[in-house]
């Protein structure tokens, strides 16, 4: 993500090489969503460089590969899991959490596969669940049955929330795409843990997205009352302004907490000549 096309040479300078570009990214957001390794586990060298360029408060969460939560669903996959912790094991402290994000297809039937599976998890990381089968959301009984095995395991129930971007239809590319391929999620905002983590989807218009999220304003606010420590992920559909808006969110929240950190100062990026 910290890659993204439109971004080079507004937000973050260009050329920049591979081993420079997540510590530009970094200047902007103290936070990253590790998507790729969804894909394919990465090399335990290419992990090593994101660490290099990162401090050791700066949180990656890293997303299982779809080979174990996906094809596998969890089950005989210890070889694969195995092979990717001792991957991102140079993360140390940035693994804030590891994100098993689950198919639509993974119902409350299968909640005891996630419950065995969890309870066989390492106790050196911590671990966050994402579900999208409306029943989790629509049916108290499914509802509390997830909500047991991940208090359980002291593990965070993580909400994306699309109701914003599926308000009203689509007005541009990116968001007619990201029309047929997000889910609609219904709104989630209770915490499980002490790191509450939220992915959010806004519009590709930045006043809209701005709109959509004052709710979690306020609960973000209340849960850093509260002890907690909540990590936010802002989406547009062409994500061409994330940067910029993850920062303006983090500003409102501190504009009713001013004791909470400022986040870090990018680097300037100087404007584009033809010599």
């Amino acid at each position: 993500m910290w890659t993204h096309k439109s971004w080079q040479g507004r937000l973050v300078a260009h050329p920049l090489p591979p081993h420079e570009r997540l510590r530009a990214y970094a200047g902007w957001c103290n936070a990253v969503e590790g998507n790729t390794t969804f894909y394919a586990t990465p090399a335990r060298d290419t992990v090593a460089s994101w660490a290099r360029q990162t401090d050791p408060d700066f949180r990656f969460v890293v997303k299982l590969p779809k080979l174990i939560t996906h094809e596998r669903r969890l089950a005989d996959a210890d070889e694969e899991l195995r092979v990717f912790l001792d991957a991102i094991a140079p993360l140390g402290p940035r693994a804030h959490a590891l994100w098993i994000q689950l198919p639509g297809s993974f119902t409350p039937a299968d909640v005891p596969v996630l419950a065995r599976f969890l309870r066989r998890l390492p106790d050196a990381h911590r671990y966050a669940v994402e579900v999208r089968h409306p029943a989790f959301f629509d049916d108290p009984a499914a509802t509390r049955l997830l909500e047991g095995v991940l208090t359980a395991t002291a593990t965070e129930w993580i909400p994306f929330d699309t109701t914003s971007f599926f308000q009203s239809p689509p007005t541009s590319d990116a968001e007619r795409d990201a029309w047929t391929k997000k889910p609609r999620m219904p709104l989630r905002s209770i915490a499980l843990t002490d790191r509450p983590i939220v992915r959010y989807l806004g519009r590709d218009d930045s006043a809209r997205t701005i709109e959509g999220w004052r709710h979690w304003v306020e609960i973000v606010v209340g849960w850093l009352r509260e002890g907690r420590s909540p990590t936010v992920f802002i989406h547009t559909p062409d994500n061409a302004d994330t940067p910029t808006l993850a920062r303006r969110f983090h500003d409102e929240v501190r504009a009713r907490l001013p004791e909470l950190d400022a986040l870090p100062e990018p680097a300037p990026v100087e404007p584009l000549t033809l010599f």
